[in-house]
């Protein structure tokens, strides 16, 4: 077979492995590994594992993930999901759909100390949940905002999604991070004007108005996030004067953090361990895919597939817009199929260069994918924010929620196009950068 049928049929085997159940990072692996033997050699495949995985486990870029996993387990911990939900509550509860618009608001909150959409959803679900339930929400509306709030998780700085994108393409991880501050709050808005719009149209929705909050009771709730924004003032505030490195800002978060949930009495020694074992857990799983992705794409080089499709978008007459919008509905249609993390690793060694030959901004794209990742988080049938919802609560079908996360998806198809039609959205905060 000549190489690049070789690395077609590659793509189509991993693919197979996925539906398999095979872990995603050991798939990309096997194939990039029997892939480069087939190709070159034995010796040479070998080389090239020992090198990536030496290159991914001493990469100091990479530290900055578990720490900012840390950071999301000390913030559960500490109980700061409730207090900025019941303050988001006491601002918003007298607003059509009060809750859910708390929900968005606690969402966008904890996310910002949070890099996690799992962990938002499961923290703001538990928590808010049972609130919609008492008062009588439509478990559509209800599990659709919740769903759909925790992936602000993956888009609002810290976010892993950008620490990612930034390890595949090489690009700053502080500008990544700042990048994705306008577009999620934007989106987080958007959103909330969604629930609104929604209970507006079909009051059923959310059948009872919660009773009215003194200004007094509001003012005095504020009290419940101040260690929500100092820790993002310290982290992301580090970050954009260029105090810290970002791995430098993930240690001073969860040091925070930690002494935070010490201060509330929240930190015990179980939990502490569980904390650092689901950190460890999850750090590893994301070596692995990343590590798994670098030998995938080194046998993809070799086959030439990405310069192929490079001089094919090269020779066509269509507009790089087009192009770009072509790539969207691509990203938008294999979210529905693949996990968001492994969609990320996987099309990027393939779509940057052909961003690059466009010749739009990087960082810009950075946002514009990670948007696209957190549709896929609630597209159907492999939705992950859906199935963590639905394990919060087990009595609402999971069709239920799917189509109530429907509204949430076209929101932020229209933030991609607002991004995409205004990129300084995106771009004015790392342009301010030192």
């Amino acid at each position: 077979m000549s190489p690049f049928t070789t690395g077609l049929v590659g793509i189509v085997v991993m693919f197979l492995l996925f539906f398999l159940s095979m872990p995603i990072g050991f798939a990309m692996f096997l194939v990039g590994f029997l892939g480069l033997v087939y190709l070159t050699t034995m010796q040479a495949a070998l080389g090239v594992m020992a090198m990536t995985l030496y290159r991914v486990v001493s990469d100091y870029t990479l530290t900055v993930v578990p720490l900012f996993i840390l950071m999301g387990e000390f913030a559960t911990v500490s109980g700061l999901s409730q207090e900025v939900f019941q303050t988001a509550d006491k601002w918003l509860r007298r607003l059509p759909g009060g809750l859910g618009l708390a929900t968005v608001a606690g969402c966008a909150a904890f996310a910002s100390i949070c890099g996690s959409s799992v962990a938002t959803a499961a923290t703001l679900g538990s928590v808010s949940l049972p609130e919609m339930k008492r008062y009588n929400y439509d478990d559509k509306l209800a599990t659709g905002t919740v769903a759909a709030g925790g992936t602000l998780g993956f888009l609002i700085p810290p976010s892993i999604g950008f620490v990612i994108y930034a390890i595949l393409t090489e690009e700053s991880v502080g500008k990544l991070l700042m990048a994705g501050f306008f577009p999620g709050l934007l989106l987080a808005l958007l959103w909330m004007f969604t629930v609104v719009l929604w209970v507006r149209l079909d009051p059923s929705m959310a059948p009872i108005r919660l009773g009215k909050v003194s200004w007094k009771e509001r003012i005095w709730s504020l009290k419940n996030i101040w260690a929500m924004l100092l820790i993002f003032l310290l982290v992301m505030g580090g970050i954009y004067l260029g105090v810290f490195t970002p791995t430098e800002a993930g240690g001073v978060g969860a040091t925070g953090l930690f002494l935070i949930a010490i201060g509330k009495r929240r930190l015990t020694l179980p939990n502490l361990f569980t904390s650092l074992k689901e950190t460890a857990r999850i750090s590893i799983m994301l070596f692995i895919i990343v590590a798994g992705a670098f030998v995938f794409s080194y046998f993809l080089a070799i086959t030439q597939i990405p310069m192929v499709l490079l001089s094919f978008v090269g020779g066509l007459t269509i507009s790089p817009y087009i192009t770009l919008a072509i790539i969207i509905v691509f990203l938008l249609i294999l979210g529905c199929v693949i996990d968001v993390g492994p969609m990320l690793v996987l099309t990027m060694p393939v779509l940057f260069p052909i961003i690059l030959a466009l010749q739009f901004d990087p960082i810009w794209f950075g946002v514009i994918a990670v948007l696209m990742m957190n549709a896929g988080l609630i597209t159907p049938p492999v939705g992950l924010n859906v199935y963590v919802v639905a394990g919060i609560d087990r009595t609402v079908p999971m069709s239920a929620i799917f189509r109530g996360v429907l509204p949430f998806l076209v929101a932020i198809i229209v933030v991609a196009v607002i991004v995409t039609v205004f990129p300084q959205i995106a771009l004015f905060l790392p342009g301010m950068m030192r």
